[in-house]
């Protein structure tokens, strides 16, 4: 028999899903229930989050700007391996999670809560990944999902339930949602409802990050971006904090119609899903990070990073930021940055992001080796025989037998 919660940390936005859930929390529970409301860069007032935790008789209440701390302790990190989930997905919502986890155990450590709980579905990869990250810092941790416990199943049953239980329903909750949104200082994503069917196309209004491409301005946007050991510092010469920066290139990308993403993707509980991604800052920062490596990056360097950053995506998108494999990876791609520094030029036009110019005081790029000019005697073309020939034996080995051109 499960022991009796006393006290749980409760992530809490303040909107009307969570506050059903504080509210079943202390009908079900009959446990104390403390707040935690963060501040990543959603766009969104925070104070009203504590007047409503206070009209529940919440007494301890947590809200935190955490957007510095997102960006250098999390979103940098990943950036550094050019992320992206299955080719495509910056990972936006993702890695958001493991702060948010993290932050909740903290706070149940410094209350002496029981016990956490999280607003993620069970069909979800947020349950997964708050739950992941929960067990990994505390593995004695009670966790509380009310979507697989309760019999809330559907928008009008939550919304009984806030009628008679006294939570203040807005107007423009009242009827059913076109879509679920969420965002961060990294990107917002859109689900459900009207974008279930992926043959149908987005609406504009399912859009809230960028202008579409066809309506950014006729003319070039270009910028500068200086990166020192493979995060960004700066923009246009001027030196900038790690949340100044994604709220500066957000800002760039938004005028631009950069950042969009419509994409099915594999989740980890089993079944693909359709999601709108908005991701104007990250899309520009990753053009801009490849770029610097482009010059910086030794061959092979550069190509064992991107043969593990597949493998290291999936583990940010399944939850495991809090892993021994993932913390594995992360050391060697650290280590591979210590001379991405430098800067990068980039023209934003219509959606594209384009690297124009880079330079390092660490480039590996070496002119007189690559010119087509008179390189005075710095490289011998007669050197290429012998490497092609050392390389080609065992396929001229293959071909004497009969199994040309690679055959098997």
């Amino acid at each position: 028999m499960e022991q009796k919660v006393k006290k749980v940390v409760l992530a809490y936005s303040g909107g009307l899903d969570t506050s059903v859930i504080l509210r079943w929390l202390q009908n079900t529970y009959k446990c104390e229930v403390v707040t935690f409301t963060a501040d990543l860069g959603q766009g969104e007032e925070l104070e009203p989050a504590r007047k409503k935790a206070e009209m529940f008789g919440i007494k301890e209440i947590f809200i935190e700007d955490l957007r510095e701390t997102f960006v250098k302790d999390f979103v940098f990190p990943m950036f550094r391996a050019n992320a992206l989930y299955e080719g495509q997905y910056l990972l936006g919502t993702s890695i958001a999670r493991p702060l948010i986890a993290q932050r909740q155990i903290e706070i149940a450590e410094m209350v002496g809560a029981d016990a956490v709980a999280h607003g993620a579905t069970g069909k979800g990869n947020d349950q997964v990944r708050f739950e992941l990250g929960y067990y990994a810092l505390n593995p004695n941790i009670r966790v509380i999902a009310p979507w697989r416990e309760w019999e809330l199943t559907s928008r009008t049953r939550l919304l009984e339930y806030a009628e008679a239980n006294q939570i203040p329903i807005a107007k423009d909750k009242r009827g059913e949602a076109p879509f679920s949104v969420d965002a961060n200082l990294l990107h917002s994503s859109s689900e459900g409802k009207v974008l279930e069917d992926p043959a149908v196309g987005p609406d504009e209004i399912v859009y809230q990050r960028t202008i579409s491409p066809e309506a950014a301005p006729d003319q070039v946007t270009e910028i500068t971006i200086a990166f020192k050991n493979g995060d960004a510092v700066g923009i246009n010469g001027e030196a900038l904090s790690p949340a100044t920066i994604l709220t500066r290139l957000n800002e760039y990308g938004k005028a631009n119609g950069i950042g969009r993403l419509d994409l099915v993707e594999n989740r980890f509980v089993g079944m693909k899903s359709r999601g709108v991604y908005e991701t104007p800052g990250g899309t520009i920062l990753l053009a801009a990070h490849r770029g610097i490596e482009s010059i910086t990056l030794d061959r092979e360097a550069g190509h064992l990073k991107d043969s593990i950053m597949p493998r290291y995506a999936e583990l940010i998108y399944n939850g495991f930021w809090f892993s021994p494999e993932r913390r594995m990876l992360q050391a060697l791609i650290d280590t591979s940055q210590a001379s991405v520094t430098g800067t990068v030029r980039l023209k934003l036009y219509k959606g594209n992001v384009i690297v124009t110019g880079r330079e390092s005081p660490n480039s590996l790029y070496n002119t007189r080796m690559v010119t087509f000019e008179d390189d005075a005697g710095a490289y011998n073309q007669q050197d290429a025989a012998g490497f092609i020939k050392l390389n080609a034996l065992r396929l001229r080995l293959g071909a004497s037998i009969g199994r040309r051109g690679g055959a098997l």
